[in-house]
């Protein structure tokens, strides 16, 4: 594992690494489809920064609420210590930024969603991507398969001779082809579906990772993460249908803006 880089003396985390590749990425492929729809470009990076800030302050209020304690023991280093930072609060908080961000510049938000949801999906591959470097914690139960690995030396370390599931690895791949089918039927659907797309397969794909991951039960024998993934994932598929009547195909271009 590797929990952090040494360069020039400076002692950079994994997790941050991959997590400010995260939002490179995201903004050089807003960029090329804020082109293709007339935007202008820079606006790409004036939403990633709204995104980033907006899933920061979203990220660590979900994690707050659900662990109380560790404010009341240490309520300066919960608020702004480096850990506790959350997926679901996050896209919470960085949805709510786009939202603003779009008022602001007046661009259409269904569009703008719809640029989102392949962003969302790389951005994810790539993050899990340092979750596994790092070994943080994010990896799943004991396993004994012939890819079922340790990681003695992660940030959140296995025991020793003990192998787990390498989910990061398993999310990686599959929201790296979602990424890659979302991009392919950009702007072939009506406004809004890839997005939907995005709600769906993401959350499928959470869904069924928790089974095999560490995270305690909530409620009704499902992780936290599983009740929000059915709740989102719900939402898509009824976005989904309400669009698809008539035709889910796009007739009609999108505004051009900028």
């Amino acid at each position: 594992m590797l929990v952090h880089f040494d360069i020039f003396g400076i002692q950079l985390q994994t997790f941050g690494i991959f997590f400010a590749l995260n939002f490179i990425a995201w903004g050089l492929l807003a960029q090329r489809r804020y082109l293709e729809l007339g935007w202008k470009g820079e606006w790409a990076w004036e939403t990633v920064i709204f995104a980033l800030l907006g899933g920061l302050v979203g990220a660590r209020a979900y994690w707050l609420l659900n662990n109380t304690g560790a404010v009341s023991n240490d309520p300066v280093g919960a608020i702004f210590g480096g850990s506790g930072l959350t997926w679901f609060g996050g896209l919470a908080g960085g949805v709510l930024a786009v939202f603003l961000w779009s008022k602001w510049r007046r661009v259409p938000l269904i569009e703008l969603f719809d640029v989102a949801g392949p962003c969302l999906a790389l951005g994810y591959a790539i993050g899990r991507i340092g979750c596994q470097i790092s070994g943080d914690g994010d990896y799943g139960r004991d396993s004994a398969l012939p890819w079922a690995m340790g990681y003695p030396d992660g940030t959140v370390p296995t025991a020793a001779g003990v192998t787990v599931h390498p989910t990061p690895i398993y999310e990686t791949l599959v929201m790296g082809y979602v990424a890659l089918c979302l991009w392919h039927l950009r702007g072939k659907l009506k406004p809004g579906s890839l997005f939907a797309l995005w709600m769906v397969a993401s959350s499928v794909e959470r869904f069924l990772v928790e089974f095999i991951r560490r995270n305690s039960d909530a409620a009704i024998g499902l992780t936290q993460p599983q009740v929000w993934a059915l709740v989102i994932g719900f939402a898509g598929a009824a976005w989904l249908v309400v669009n698809g009547k008539g035709g889910g195909l796009r007739v009609d271009p999108p505004k051009v803006h900028g």
